[in-house]
């Protein structure tokens, strides 16, 4: 009885986590200021681009009668072509993201679900399909995918670490994934290797508090996942701060590594920078191919 209690409950608080994650990611998305669409051509669709003058070659089916006839030149109306693609998103659900080293801060899941939803809701707009891996949220378009695409990154995982799941990913398709990538990176390198054979390029985020880039602790201290299934205390924890940092500055390497041998992209992003800055990184990453 007190399981099902707690399950309520907690089912509860991600659904009330869900309007204001929504409404942060909408101002958030539109607080970056957006010029042409970077995939905007002419060519085959069913939205009305622009008119341009005839050209050598343009035959008179072509031709705009109703446009020329307004001046004294002849006009062909052209039409948008847009290239749809599929992003799949990928944001970590574990414990070790629900950390924050500070009241000021937020926790890692929160700018990691933030900027995630963010990027959607811009890709979406752009008319890009948006989607999360796995078989729980296929790519669509439209605000009601936004909605639910909210919903879903509300969840969480109880687990300390989590690894990448990059199921349902389609072909030539591209892909977010944001982690603080803590966990053991035999899961990334797999997950990247298997993305890559299918020809999905994409971004690795990875989201961290500045007290995991500082290490600023001292004397006693005791060192306890999130999760609260490991422990570790010490009473010289500025001992350890140089094989730490050395640790840290490994596992970038590591990450950067898998990235630029599968054609991927990484970036670090601390939860005490700006937000918007790190959107418009995201945005231009995608933007430009998203790793390609």
């Amino acid at each position: 009885m007190n399981e099902a209690v707690s399950l309520r409950a907690a089912a509860e608080a991600d659904a009330a986590r869900f309007p204001a994650l929504l409404a942060r990611a909408e101002h958030l998305a539109g607080s970056v200021l957006l010029g042409e669409h970077g995939r905007r051509r002419a060519g085959m669709g069913d939205d009305f681009w622009q008119y341009r003058p005839v050209q050598p070659g343009d035959s008179l089916r072509e031709i705009d009668w109703r446009r020329s006839g307004r001046s004294d030149a002849q006009f062909v109306r052209q039409r948008e072509w847009q290239i749809a693609q599929s992003v799949m998103l990928w944001v970590d659900e574990a414990a070790s993201m629900r950390f924050a080293s500070d009241d000021s801060l937020p926790q890692k899941a929160d700018r990691a679900r933030l900027l995630a939803l963010a990027l959607a809701i811009m890709l979406n707009r752009g008319g890009e399909r948006v989607g999360l891996t796995g078989a729980e949220l296929p790519p669509r378009r439209g605000q009601a995918q936004i909605t639910r695409l909210a919903q879903a990154l509300c969840t969480d995982n109880p687990d300390d670490y989590g690894a990448p799941d990059l199921r349902g990913l389609p072909p030539s398709g591209r892909a977010l994934v944001v982690s603080d990538f803590m966990g053991e990176i035999a899961p990334v390198r797999e997950a990247l290797g298997l993305a890559a054979d299918r020809g999905v390029r994409g971004v690795l985020l990875q989201v961290l508090d500045p007290v995991e880039e500082a290490f600023p602790f001292r004397g006693r201290t005791i060192f306890e996942s999130v999760g609260g299934s490991l422990a570790h205390e010490t009473l010289k924890a500025s001992e350890l701060r140089e094989r730490y940092l050395a640790r840290l500055a490994e596992r970038k390497e590591e990450l950067r590594l898998i990235c630029r041998l599968t054609g991927w992209q990484f970036h670090c992003h601390h939860t005490s920078a700006s937000a918007q800055a790190a959107l418009l990184w995201l945005f231009q990453a995608f933007e430009q191919g998203g790793g390609a």
